[in-house]
């Protein structure tokens, strides 16, 4: 990689991604758990770095003054206020998350409109952008994390399952119908939101359909809905509208 230019924080409610970056490329990314992101985690990653720019989506207010105070040069703090490339046609700008401003910058410029981003996050967020690069809104829906952890703790028998891909659809343990019950029919939510989504999408074109976040290789990897899975979507974003608001 090129001498980095950027530091760049993606602040989600379950982890905290980080990477360096130049103009052109990612660095190799730092995940963390939020909740153990302080002060001594960023002077551990940052070393003697001091002269960066700093590009942040949070979702997380908590921690933004942690950042705030650490992160060494100016930060631009993502929302519809700054430089995006991208139009918003949304009643309320100010309410989108900021990893979804990011995703849609990153998908329109690496991947082309009209696109859908999936964003398999502690929420599963749908976000569309329109042919004539406009960001329109999309769709949330609980994280698959989210709805097997709720299994467990609402009831007295059901165990805490590791997500992985299901040997069969019928499963012969309760562990193997749970993982069944989960990886399948999440596949079948995302499909049914899709086929919804496609139907109000008027374009020449099919969109680009992306997807991004923790569990995308898990659901995406195995159907044909996606024209690609891209792991580090949102850090590309940033990097993207740190170009922008940071010119040469």
């Amino acid at each position: 990689m090129h001498a980095a230019e950027f530091v760049l924080v993606d602040i989600s409610n379950s982890f905290t991604k980080i990477a360096f970056a130049s103009r052109h490329r990612l660095g190799r990314v730092h995940r963390l758990p939020t909740k153990n992101l302080s002060a001594f985690a960023l002077r551990q990653l940052l070393g003697k770095k001091t002269s960066l720019h700093t590009v942040v989506a949070s979702v997380v207010p908590k921690k933004n003054a942690l950042i705030q105070k650490h992160f060494p040069g100016p930060v631009c703090w993502v929302s519809h206020k700054i430089s995006l490339g991208i139009g918003i046609d949304y009643p309320k700008p100010a309410t989108i998350g900021a990893d979804r401003l990011a995703n849609a910058v990153a998908v329109s410029a690496l991947h082309g409109t009209p696109a859908i981003v999936v964003d398999f996050g502690t929420a599963v967020t749908f976000d569309i952008v329109s042919e004539d690069n406009i960001y329109l809104g999309g769709v949330i829906a609980p994280g698959l994390g989210a709805m097997t952890d709720y299994l467990h703790n609402r009831t007295a028998l059901l165990p805490k399952i590791t997500l992985s891909e299901p040997r069969r659809a019928i499963g012969r343990s309760t562990k193997e119908a749970m993982k069944s019950g989960a990886v399948h029919g999440y596949r079948g939510l995302i499909s049914e939101i899709l086929r919804q989504t496609l139907a109000e999408i008027s374009s020449k074109r099919p969109p680009h359909i992306v997807a991004t976040g923790g569990n995308a290789r898990l659901i995406a990897g195995r159907t044909k809905i996606f024209s690609a899975v891209s792991p580090a979507l949102t850090l590309e974003g940033l990097r993207l509208i740190g170009c922008l608001n940071f010119p040469k």
